[in-house]
């Protein structure tokens, strides 16, 4: 199919472009993630520069800008950082896409606190990002890619994951595992310690067995 001499496709021929079902199509439809346009007759169709969009390619009409981001967790790992910028910028340029922005980030993945990762997200939901352009799944955030994914969706931002495979430096996600150790450690001793209250206060006790 020679896409640039079609202006305008009709569902089934959208979807096979592509490579998705026409149900899936009319599901991002209602989701908003992506809107079909209408004729006269209400009936559903897309558009050339939708498909450009949501190949992630910039069109005259889409000004909106399209963001390198790269993350590790500490600044002893500046190597790591420079290395995985250095490997989305050529991936953009072998793509042909213009990279306005590049977010060169400090911080774990499980931290949802992030000053340039939350800024981003801000600016997602100004309308102002087209396109996320990511290493690794991990690299965005460690856990809940998905719900994230789907969030920018709304916001028509589409985020390219260069590598679908899971990696971090080795030091990173033992710190990572540590971080989540200690958290369920806390919780756990501060339950003991809850219990241990409650045992020696007697009144909740008495009030406890009265209850049963």
């Amino acid at each position: 199919m020679n896409t640039k001499n079609i202006t305008n496709y009709k569902p089934k021929d959208f979807a096979e472009l592509l490579g998705v079902s026409v149900k899936t199509l009319q599901r991002w439809d209602r989701e908003e993630i992506l809107k079909a346009h209408r004729t006269p007759t209400d009936r559903r169709y897309y558009t050339y520069d939708q498909y450009l969009q949501f190949k992630g390619i910039q069109t005259e009409n889409d000004v909106r800008d399209v963001v390198i981001y790269a993350r590790v967790s500490t600044r002893n790992q500046k190597d790591d950082l420079h290395n995985q910028v250095e490997f989305l910028k050529q991936f953009c340029n072998a793509k042909g896409v213009i990279g306005n922005q590049c977010i060169e980030d400090f911080g774990s993945g499980l931290n949802y606190d992030r000053n340039k990762w939350n800024r981003l997200l801000e600016e997602v939901m100004e309308n102002k990002i087209r396109t996320i352009v990511i290493s690794n799944k991990d690299r965005f955030v460690r856990f809940g890619y998905d719900w994230f994914e789907r969030f920018c969706e709304k916001f028509n931002t589409k985020i390219i994951v260069v590598n679908s495979e899971t990696f971090s430096p080795s030091e990173e996600l033992v710190q990572d595992i540590v971080s989540i150790l200690d958290v369920f450690t806390y919780r756990l001793y501060g339950l003991r310690k809850y219990k241990k209250q409650i045992r020696e206060d007697d009144d909740i006790v008495k009030e406890l067995q009265n209850g049963n």
